[in-house]
């Protein structure tokens, strides 16, 4: 068995699990942020964490691309 190509893709795994829930909980703090009564930018923080949410929601879709065969042919 092929023990390194296991530890990188646990790895690869473990960084991309961390990475999606760091963006997503990013996300809905800076929503919640941006909805208080004494905030200076609320816009600015929402279009933050909208970015924080397209980046991953494109992460996600990048790993489905990576798995379903039909669109690596």
């Amino acid at each position: 068995m092929k023990w390194l190509e296991l530890l990188q893709v646990a790895g690869a795994t473990l960084v991309s699990a961390v990475v999606l829930v760091v963006l997503y909980s990013l996300g809905v703090r800076l929503t919640a942020v941006a909805g208080d009564a004494g905030n200076k930018s609320p816009v600015l923080l929402r279009s933050v964490a909208y970015l924080c949410f397209a980046a991953c929601g494109a992460a996600v879709l990048f790993g489905i691309y990576l798995i379903v065969p039909y669109f690596t042919k």
